[in-house]
């Protein structure tokens, strides 16, 4: 199994609009490539800045083959459309991880 992780880094007066797109749009967007078997969608508790928020997204492939696909064949403009509509108020860092058996 693998873990596609992307925590954002958003600013709080984009907030509430980006939980809202994030949950009605871009989530749903990435699922419908077909390429995940689940996903989930935390808020970090933890903060040492109280001007932004940070939110994990999750999305769990079945092997790497999968990652590989989503990122050859849809990546590249799910990413543009979450910089043309935040910019620097939502800053991306992605990780990826593998389920140690």
């Amino acid at each position: 199994m693998i873990l596609y992780n992307i925590t954002f880094t958003v600013s709080n007066e984009i907030e509430e609009d980006f939980v809202q797109w994030m949950k009605v749009t871009h989530i749903p967007d990435i699922f419908a490539t077909g390429l995940f078997t689940e996903h989930k969608f935390f808020r970090l508790l933890n903060s040492p800045d109280d001007t932004v928020t940070n939110y994990s997204v999750q999305f769990f492939a079945e092997n790497t083959k999968k990652l590989i696909e989503y990122e050859s064949r849809f990546a590249k403009e799910l990413r543009y459309e979450t910089q043309a509509r935040y910019g620097e108020k939502a800053m991306p860092f992605r990780t990826l991880m593998e389920s140690v058996d």
